[in-house]
C-alpha cells in the first residue's frame, strides 16, 4: 500500500509563516483513524511479510520475531482506540520498528504529527537517520520527519549580527572572542549551515552570546526571521508527521502548557505520543519539572549587561541611562556572590550535593531580591526609551530574565514548592540551587496521562519480578493497557556467573579482592569486556591497579572520566578487538554493541542508589512516612531496573555470546539477591 497525499492534504488549518511567531495551538481531540493499522502491521510483520522479504536492516540480518509483530499490533490497537499503553519490550525484540510503523500510518491517515521522544540522543539519531529512512523505503509511504531540539541549540543570526558590528568590542566580554565570531561569519558566508557549530559550542562563553533565546527573540518583526535556524526547524516541525525530540524538551513543553495553556508551547500539535527509554521518565520529569538556580549562570547573565572588570557589555553602549544601569548591574552581580558565598562554602565539605531544610537558612535573599528588583525596573524604562531595535530586543530579554531570577530565588527561599525536596549540587567550579518535586506521579498523571490522546511508553526494563505495579505506580500510569513481552533471544547465549568467594561491598580488603577477580575475568576472556561500576572513586582505583596489566596484555583499557568522552569511548571500543571499558552510571544504559568486541559485562556491585542523593532520600523519607518500607518499595526496585539494564549490554542480536559476572556476594547472601536473577 502507498499512501502519497498532497502537500495540501498534509495538514488543514496550519499557521501562515507571515504570522508564526512564537507559539503552536494545540489540539488535544482524538481522531477516529481513517486506515487500518492492525493489518498494515500484519502485512509488514507477518510471516513473508513486506519485512522479512528484507533480507538486512541497517547493515543486520532481518530476523523473525514475533514479539515485534505482538507489540506493532498492540500500538495500533491503542492508536485506533485512543487508549494508554505500557510496554516491556527486550533487547531484540525490534521495539522501534514495532511502534514507528503503526505510528506512521496514523500519522499520515489523520494528517496529525505524532511525537516521539527519547532519553539519548543516539536514539534520536538512530530513528532520523536510519530507522525512518529504511522504513518509508521498505513500506512505500511517503511521510515527513523532524529532529525537534532544544532552542539554545540553534545560532541567531540578530545576536550576531550585533557581535559583528560596529559594537563588537563593547559587547565580547574577551577580545580573543572575536576570532570565534569572525570563523562563524566566515562559514556561514561560505555556505555552510549552522551545523559547524557543534565545534564551538563547548566554548560556552561564546555560544551562550550567539545561540537562540526565547527571551530576546522577536519573532517574524526580526530581520532574520526568514532565515532563522530556530524557526526554519519549527516549520518543519509543523510540517512533520513525525517528529522526534528528548525527554528534556518533551517535559519543558508541558509544564509550559500546565502553566500558559497552549500559548508559548514549543512542540507542535501532535495526535500520539510515543515515549521510548521510558524507564528514564520519573528522574526526567524530577528535573524538569522543578527548578534550578545557578551562580554561574545568574553571573554570565549579569556580565552580559556589564562586566566592570573589562568594561564590556550591553550597557557600554553610549546614551540613555547606561551610566545607572552599569552600576544596578554591578550591584546586582555583588548580591549574587554574596547569596552564593554560604552555599558555596557548605558544598566545598560535601561530596556533590547537599540537602537543605528549614533549619538551615538561607543567605540574603531579601538584599539580592532588592537588586534583582531594582535592575529590572531600570531596564523596563529603557527598554520604553529604546530606539534600537536589536538592542530593544536584547534589553527585554534581560529584563524578562531578572523577572524569572526574582521569582526563582523566592521559591528556592522560601520554601513555597509544595511536596518537593530543597538541595544544592555542584556543577564545575559553580553551586546549583536545586527544587525537585516529590509528587512526579501526580503531575504526570494530570499534564500527561489524563490527556485525551493516547500516550505510550516502552524500554526494555519496566517490571520488577514481571509486574508493571512499580513503574506504572512511580509515573503516574494510572489508566491504561500494559504488555510484557517474551525475549527472542536464547538463554543459552549468555551464561550468568556469580563467583562464591568475593568480598562484600564494605568489607576490608575490597579494592583489592574486586581488582583481583576483575583481572581474572578479563584475563580468560582476552578482553572485550564491559566492567560497570556504581562508583567513580572505585573505578578508578580499579583502573589506576589494572592500567599497567592491561598495557602489558594488550588489552586497551577506556575509563570514563578521563581521557575521552562517552561516544569517543564506545567509537574506540566498536573498532578495537580486545578493548575493556570501564563505565560507570551512564554506561549500564543506552549502549549497543553487538558482535564479538563485547563477550563479556562485569558488574562490580549491585547498583543501589547512593543514600545520600537529596532527592533519593526524600522519596525514601516520603515513603516511609506513607507506612511503607523504603527499601523493598522503592531501593531494591530501582537496584533490580538498573541492574537489568547493565546486564542487558551484552546480548544485542541473536548470533551474540558471552558471559554476565557479578561480583557482588549480595545476590546469594541475601534474602533480595534472588530478585535479581535472570
Amino acid at each position: 500500500m502507498k499512501i502519497n497525499p498532497s502537500p495540501e492534504e498534509f495538514r488543514s488549518g496550519g499557521i501562515a509563516i507571515e504570522s508564526f511567531v512564537d507559539e503552536f495551538t494545540v489540539d488535544y481531540s482524538p481522531q477516529e483513524c481513517s486506515v487500518d493499522l492492525t493489518a498494515c502491521c500484519e502485512n509488514f510483520f507477518a510471516e513473508n511479510g513486506i519485512l522479512q522479504r528484507s533480507a538486512f536492516i541497517n547493515g543486520r540480518p532481518c530476523e523473525k520475531r514475533p514479539q515485534q509483530l505482538a507489540m506493532a499490533l498492540a500500538i495500533a490497537d491503542a492508536l485506533q482506540n485512543c487508549r494508554n499503553l505500557c510496554v516491556e519490550a527486550p533487547t531484540g525484540v525490534g521495539k522501534s520498528f514495532a511502534y514507528l510503523l503503526p505510528l506512521i500510518h496514523f500519522a499520515v491517515a489523520n494528517r496529525r504529527t505524532v511525537l516521539i521522544s527519547t532519553e539519548t540522543i543516539n536514539l534520536q539519531h538512530q530513528l532520523i537517520e536510519k530507522d525512518l529512512p529504511f522504513l518509508q523505503e521498505l513500506s512505500g509511504v511517503e511521510f515527513k520527519i523532524a529532529l525537534a531540539k532544544g532552542r539554545s541549540n540553534y545560532l541567531c543570526r540578530r545576536r550576531l549580527a550585533m557581535l559583528s558590528g560596529e559594537q563588537r568590542d563593547a559587547l565580547l566580554p574577551v577580545p580573543a572572542l572575536a576570532a570565534d565570531i569572525e570563523r562563524i561569519v566566515r562559514e556561514l558566508e561560505n555556505g555552510r549551515d549552522q551545523n559547524f557549530n557543534d565545534g564551538i559550542r563547548s566554548n560556552t562563553s561564546i555560544w551562550h552570546m550567539v545561540c537562540s533565546e526565547s527571551g530576546n527573540c522577536a519573532g517574524n518583526k526580526c530581520e532574520f526571521f526568514r532565515s532563522c535556524y530556530y524557526f526554519k526547524a519549527r516549520r518543519k516541525w509543523e510540517e512533520a508527521d513525525i517528529v522526534v525530540a528528548n525527554h528534556a524538551l518533551f517535559l519543558t513543553d508541558l509544564a509550559i502548557r500546565s502553566e500558559n495553556g497552549n500559548a508559548g508551547a514549543l512542540l507542535p500539535d501532535y495526535a500520539a505520543v510515543m515515549i521510548d527509554e521510558a524507564h528514564t521518565l520519573e528522574n526526567n520529569a524530577a528535573s524538569h519539572l522543578g527548578l534550578r538556580l545557578s551562580r554561574a549562570g545568574m553571573v554570565r547573565f549579569l556580565n552580559r549587561l556589564y562586566s566592570p572588570e573589562r568594561a564590556k557589555g550591553l550597557v557600554m553602549r553610549p546614551g540613555g541611562d547606561m551610566m545607572m544601569l552599569r552600576a544596578l548591574a554591578q550591584n546586582a552581580r555583588d548580591e549574587v556572590y554574596g547569596f552564593f558565598a554560604p552555599y558555596h562554602e557548605m558544598m566545598e565539605k560535601s561530596p556533590n550535593s547537599l540537602r537543605l531544610n528549614e533549619n538551615v537558612p538561607d543567605p540574603f535573599p531579601a538584599a539580592l531580591t532588592d537588586a534583582l528588583i531594582k535592575l529590572e525596573q531600570k531596564l523596563d524604562e529603557v527598554v520604553e526609551n529604546e530606539e534600537n531595535d536589536s538592542y530593544k530586543t536584547e534589553f527585554i530579554s534581560c529584563r524578562d530574565r531578572c523577572r524569572e531570577y526574582i521569582n526563582a530565588v523566592s521559591v528556592f527561599t522560601q520554601r513555597s514548592q509544595p511536596d518537593s525536596v530543597y538541595f544544592l549540587e555542584k556543577d564545575n567550579d559553580s553551586t546549583v540551587c536545586c527544587v525537585s518535586p516529590l509528587n512526579v506521579a501526580q503531575l504526570l498523571q494530570e499534564l500527561l496521562f489524563e490527556n485525551t490522546l493516547p500516550v505510550m511508553l516502552c524500554s526494555a526494563t519496566l517490571t520488577v519480578n514481571d509486574s508493571f505495579e512499580y513503574f506504572t505506580g512511580r509515573v503516574g500510569f494510572s489508566s491504561g493497557e500494559t504488555l510484557k513481552l517474551d525475549s527472542p533471544f536464547s538463554a543459552s547465549q549468555a551464561q550468568f556467573i556469580v563467583p562464591r568467594d568475593t568480598v562484600e561491598p564494605d568489607a576490608p580488603g575490597y579494592i583489592e579482592d574486586l581488582t583481583g577477580n576483575i583481572r581474572k575475568y578479563i584475563g580468560e576472556n582476552q578482553g572485550s569486556a564491559f566492567v560497570l561500576f556504581t562508583s567513580y572513586r572505585n573505578m578508578y582505583s580499579c583502573a589506576d591497579n589494572l592500567q599497567q596489566w592491561c598495557e602489558e596484555n594488550n588489552f586497551p583499557l577506556l575509563v570514563q572520566g578521563r581521557e575521552y568522552d562517552r561516544s569517543t569511548m564506545l567509537k574506540i571500543f566498536r573498532e578495537t578487538p580486545h578493548a575493556v571499558l570501564f563505565g560507570a552510571d551512564s554506561f549500564w544504559t543506552g549502549v549497543d554493541v553487538p558482535g564479538d568486541n563485547l563477550t563479556m559485562v562485569i558488574i562490580t556491585r549491585l547498583p543501589f542508589a547512593s543514600p545520600g542523593s537529596p532527592l533519593i532520600a526524600a522519596r525514601q523519607e516520603r515513603l516511609e512516612s506513607l507506612g511503607k518500607n523504603s527499601f523493598f518499595h522503592y531501593s531494591l526496585p530501582e537496584a533490580i531496573l538498573k541492574f537489568r539494564q547493565g546486564i542487558g549490554r551484552l546480548i544485542r542480536t541473536s548470533s551474540d555470546h558471552g558471559k554476565i559476572i557479578v561480583l557482588d556476594p549480595r545476590i546469594y547472601s541475601k534474602r533480595y539477591g534472588k530478585s535479581f536473577l535472570p
